[in-house]
């Protein structure tokens, strides 16, 4: 079975720019392997740098990985991001999310009323490209959301969604078939 090539070049510690080998060196020594979409944005420094102090600060935040996990479910597949999809699906259930839940999210929704009210103001943000109604923003607050919960979970859907469009635009494979990618590339 073939696997998929990027539209891009999937770049290593070996292959990347000099401007993106310290993104890259940290990546790879706190994961231990180099996820496709952080090679592909080797490519461009800036864009790279850039990804990795927003996505970065937003690891320091006030929300918790499961309330992530929803959030990068749905954006990816609001876009069609296979890659973003796969890694969340299993992210997700990682961090104890079940099943129907992760296919609740997939949608901007949750059985947890909660949840549900967020992935619904995010979702309306992303679907419709307009305000949220200031109804939804009450029940957000109503359930326990804060502002800065709020203006927190629009700024990490913001990075989901640079994410599915590199994905989607560099037809990035999912993660775990580069190395067949390249010896494809090599041969």
């Amino acid at each position: 079975m073939p696997t998929a090539m990027s539209r891009f070049t999937i770049h290593d510690d070996l292959s990347a720019p000099e401007g993106s080998l310290p993104v890259i060196k940290g990546a790879l020594a706190s994961a231990g392997q180099l996820p496709n979409l952080v090679g592909v944005l080797a490519g461009s420094p800036a864009a790279l740098r850039g990804y990795a102090r927003f996505a970065g600060e937003l690891r320091h935040g006030i929300l918790d990985v499961p309330t992530k996990e929803r959030l990068s479910l749905a954006v990816a597949e609001h876009f069609r991001s296979t890659p973003g999809v796969k890694m969340h699906q299993r992210l997700a259930r990682q961090n104890g999310i079940g099943i129907d839940e992760v296919k609740l999210a997939r949608n901007f929704a949750s059985a947890d009323e909660k949840q549900d009210v967020l992935l619904r103001y995010v979702g309306h943000l992303l679907r419709k490209r307009s305000q949220p109604p200031a109804a939804l923003q009450e029940e957000a607050l109503e359930l326990g959301w804060t502002e800065e919960e709020l203006l927190e979970s629009i700024a990490f859907a913001s990075v989901e969604v640079f994410s599915a469009l590199v994905n989607i635009a560099g037809d990035v494979p999912v993660d775990g078939s580069t190395e067949e990618s390249r010896q494809l590339r090599a041969a």
